[in-house]
């Protein structure tokens, strides 16, 4: 609304009955706001003015502004604080998170978008449709836009986090800024979204140009010593020729050069190690695959499209990577502690999973003289036992074919569908205990070591990992119903974080109160598959 100049209508002094008329609608809009924050923003003895103005697409506007900075502005009757307000009261609006090259584009007259909102562990705000909300950027919790949310959280979290989430009306360094002391805003910290920052710069660089990291080179190569250096070098060599040997399939070259780094590289790299390529002597990814190629003949890198390199042939017959042995890495023998609890506490145990049967209002006669009664739980071979006795009790056996079961009242209303009642006379065994387990309500057991057994209704629910793309070129890998199996998801993310050296958040469920998704960025289905996995293995084999 404010990315173009505006027009000036009127500029007066408040009245004393308008002034109090509008510290009560700002109690209204802003509950957070204190008796003390109130007389802050309209004090009852300083100046101030009310301002109407004509925005560029012609909207009529009410500034009202304080020791010449406008501290709020009123739209189709509805309050909003501008961003020298927000700056004193952060927490007066429910705020969404981007990156700070978002924010370019929102002074610009961009609409923020929900592939660019950053999602920390708690989790996006709670707000409907219409409500009055701010923007941040990652680490400073001072709010750099203001705008309306185009519809609520529940139904962003259902979308996949696409589509529009924000409208912005007002942000930093637009004409309503302008118009006051142009002040910059101050560096409040973020717990919630503390680190994130650099891995997005981090991930930006690697999969930008060359150039882009041109200028970091000689910025960060005098903070490490040629020890450190070295020793960097050797353990990008390790993980690389490690990936090469041990990951890489012929079937998967061509292969991007960032994703050999990230979804390879990253995860050949031993515990309570960190890969970085900016602390090695190479600085840079492009210049260490050129190294791999031209001084040691291991791949064939090419440019396939402008701008973007890949990995298009390795020589599995190098003297050099066939004789590489991969270090043993005592923190593998952790993989089931990785996604343990807290520190201290046991490794994780996979469950003990039982399929049971509940017995349905439609089959209780068949169940009757076994004394099981409506919902009684039962395994499979409890349910044959009691049909095998009820069969021999009935004398239902035929006599020339022992290998059917003659059909009586009971087992025609409880088995048989109503066009079988004048045609089906008897039934095979095998069918005739299908065909009770089918009509039985499903049910499954879980049994973790040392805690009772818990049994619930239906199916058990399956790990669910899914790929969802976020922008151009963008992906994140979700993980659902880890709770299910007794797996911390928070536990799960840092470790994938790790693993992966990329970000992660943990994100509600939609329509579940209790269950939340771990999301990362980039496609780590591999990763993931293999730490459930691995984690599991090394439980079977008495490594927990």
């Amino acid at each position: 609304m404010f990315s173009k100049s505006f027009r000036v209508k009127s500029n007066t002094v408040i009245k004393g009955s308008d002034r109090r008329k509008l510290k009560a609608d700002i109690s209204t809009a802003f509950p957070s706001l204190s008796v003390e924050d109130l007389s802050e923003l309209v004090p009852n003895k300083e100046e101030l003015n009310v301002v109407k103005i004509y925005a560029h697409k012609g909207d009529a506007v009410t500034l009202y502004v304080l020791h010449k900075n406008p501290v709020l502005f009123e739209l189709e009757k509805c309050l909003y604080p501008t961003v020298y307000t927000l700056w004193r009261y952060p927490h007066v609006l429910p705020t969404f998170t981007t990156w700070p090259p978002v924010l370019q584009k929102l002074a610009g007259g961009a609409d923020l978008m929900l592939p660019g909102v950053v999602v920390p562990l708690s989790g996006i705000p709670e707000v409907k449709k219409g409500d009055c909300c701010a923007v941040k950027v990652v680490s400073n919790r001072a709010p750099m836009a203001v705008g309306t949310a185009t519809m609520s959280s529940a139904e962003m979290r259902s979308l996949g986090m696409k589509g529009r989430g924000v409208s912005v009306l007002h942000t930093y360094m637009d004409s309503l800024w302008a118009f006051g002391d142009k002040s910059g805003p101050p560096s409040i910290p973020d717990v919630d979204t503390e680190g994130v920052e650099a891995t997005y710069e981090e991930e930006e660089e690697e999969e930008d140009d060359d150039e882009a990291t041109e200028g970091n080179s000689s910025r960060i190569s005098h903070k490490h010593s040629p020890v450190l250096t070295e020793q960097m070098d050797a353990l990008l060599l390790q993980c690389f020729l490690q990936a090469l040997k041990s990951k890489v399939k012929k079937s998967e070259l061509p292969l991007l050069t960032s994703s050999f780094l990230r979804i390879h590289m990253f995860s050949c790299c031993p515990s309570g190690k960190q890969l970085d390529i900016k602390k090695s002597s190479y600085k840079k990814l492009s210049k260490f695959l050129q190294c791999m190629q031209q001084q040691h003949s291991l791949v064939r890198v090419k440019e396939l499209s402008k701008g973007v390199e890949s990995i298009v042939e390795v020589d599995w017959k190098n003297p050099e990577l066939r004789s590489f042995r991969t270090p043993k890495d005592p923190g593998i023998e952790e993989a089931s502690v990785e996604v343990g609890r807290a520190e201290g506490e046991k490794p994780y145990h996979p469950p003990e999973i039982t399929t049971l049967y509940s017995v349905s209002s439609r089959l209780e006669p068949l169940f009757q003289d076994a004394k099981k009664r409506k919902g009684t739980v039962l395994q499979p071979a409890e349910v044959r036992a009691i049909i095998t006795d009820y069969v021999k009790r009935n004398e239902l056996v035929d006599e020339n074919n022992k290998n059917y079961v003659i059909i009586n009242p009971i087992l025609c209303d409880c088995l048989l569908e109503k066009s079988e009642y004048q045609e089906v006379e008897a039934l095979k065994w095998d069918d005739l205990f299908s065909r009770t387990l089918y009509k039985m309500q499903h049910c499954h057991q879980l049994v973790f070591p040392g805690q009772p057994p818990i049994v619930k209704k239906g199916h058990i629910e399956p790990i669910d990992i899914s790929v969802a793309s976020r922008g151009s070129n963008k992906k994140v890998t979700m993980i659902k119903n880890l709770e299910v199996y007794g797996l911390d998801p928070m536990a799960v993310s840092v470790a994938l974080q790790h693993r992966v050296q990329a970000s992660s958040a943990l994100n509600p469920v939609p329509g579940s109160k209790d269950r939340v998704l771990v999301q990362i960025q980039g496609n780590q289905v591999q990763q993931v598959c293999k730490l459930l996995l691995g984690c599991i293995i090394l439980w079977v084999c008495g490594w927990g």
